[in-house]
């Protein structure tokens, strides 16, 4: 990471708008973004409590959470 502030009013892209299930979110995006990271050496994702948190830790940054009912 740079360590650069954000530019002020810059447009983020992310998250996206959450309208239900998107084909795209699939286990094969969890593990090919699993695989970047060990390629820039961390460690593997043995468990699937890792694997649960990465797919969820995608999931806050792509999709803004779903509105509870009230």
């Amino acid at each position: 990471m740079s360590g650069a502030a954000p530019r002020s009013g810059a447009e983020r892209n992310y998250p996206l708008p959450h309208a239900g299930p998107d084909a795209r979110f699939t286990k094969s995006l969890v593990t090919s973004v699993a695989g970047v990271l060990v390629g820039y050496g961390y460690p593997r994702l043995d468990a699937s409590a890792d694997r649960a948190a990465l797919e969820s830790a995608l999931a806050a940054f792509l999709y803004t959470p779903l509105e509870r009912s009230k």
